[in-house]
């Protein structure tokens, strides 16, 4: 996971400018990030059944395998078009992988280990989005936005290949199979995590309006440059990951609600401020409240595995995220 993350973000950012360099309209960068957030849906649940049906490591090994067809039509694509094509490939690893994932920490750890188990995981995530979004930055900057992109994806092709044996050697046991279909995935649903659901759909809708476009706001209503941007998101990550461990700890004593209900404020608020920014020292203001978004994301996702049954914890996951 942190390999592919150190990959991915070399490029991930910039993906809109990369659409845009290629021909695409602004609403083309809209239906980009709609189908980004459509496969991400579509693509959970069957993630889930996957991981419960063949084991954590064949569904990972599946999944790593799709994203690298995508990446390499990223690569070679000589027209926007192409680039909805890969992101079909590329995202079983963001989407897919995530139930495998959030099962993986749920077999491993006890209950009240989890919530800094999903530290640790997402701290492993996000410093490759503090570090590779600046070396993204500066590569575009140096090659140019085509050239700069391409030379990311090939590293991240590289790190595939060091991934897959990594991968290999996860061997978690997992409950015999069963038989339970979607609707019964659905009725093991506790009454807590349908509603924390409904939260999440709520702010989830609202954030998806803005995300897809901060970069192009920013870039070119804003006026910063790239490698600029890239400082921003850099600053965004490392706030992130300085409040993780805190916020952990403190939710174990504290109990997780509070915390969930701060992310879900801190993203309402998140683009307001990127809006409202009058000059670059306010836009790093609005990337800290950007980052504040993570302070309850373990507890939130810990919750999640809680209140999942141990032989439909992936599927659970899955189909959370599916609705």
């Amino acid at each position: 996971m942190f390999l592919l993350g150190l990959g991915e973000e070399l490029w991930k950012k910039f993906l809109p400018k990369y659409l845009e360099s290629l021909g695409a309209s602004v609403a083309v960068v809209g239906l980009f990030g709609t189908s980004e957030d459509f496969l991400d849906a579509l693509y959970q649940y069957p993630g889930g059944w996957l991981a419960d049906h063949w084991g954590r490591r064949r569904a990972f090994l599946t999944f790593l395998v799709a994203a690298l067809t995508g990446y390499l039509v990223y690569l070679l694509s000589p027209s926007w078009p192409f680039l909805f094509l890969g992101l079909a490939f590329a995202m079983p690893w963001q989407s897919m992988a995530s139930p495998a994932i959030f099962a993986t920490i749920g077999d491993a750890l006890p209950m009240e280990r989890r919530a800094m188990g999903f530290t640790v995981q997402s701290m492993l995530k996000r410093i490759p989005m503090v570090i590779s979004p600046l070396l993204g930055g500066a590569m575009i900057g140096a090659m140019g936005l085509q050239a700069g992109i391409r030379i990311g994806l090939l590293i991240t092709i590289l790190f595939v290949g060091v991934a897959i044996p990594l991968l290999w050697t996860i061997n978690i046991s997992i409950a015999s199979r069963d038989t339970v279909k979607l609707w019964g995935v659905w009725n093991s649903f506790h009454a807590t995590l349908k509603r924390l659901l409904v939260s999440d759909i709520a702010i989830r809708t609202c954030e998806g309006m803005a995300d897809i476009f901060v970069v192009l706001y920013v870039t070119n209503v804003s006026g910063v440059t790239i490698p600029r941007y890239g400082i921003l998101v850099a600053v965004q990550l490392a706030t992130a990951i300085l409040v993780y461990i805190p916020s952990a700890k403190m939710a174990d004593r504290l109990g997780r609600k509070p915390f969930v209900i701060a992310t879900f404020l801190c993203f309402a608020f998140f683009p307001v401020a990127v809006v409202l920014a009058a000059d670059y020292r306010w836009l790093v203001g609005a990337f800290i409240i950007g980052g504040l978004r993570e302070i309850g994301e373990p507890s939130r996702k810990a919750m999640i595995v809680d209140l999942a049954q141990h032989n439909l914890r992936a599927r659970t996951v899955g189909l959370y995220y599916l609705v």
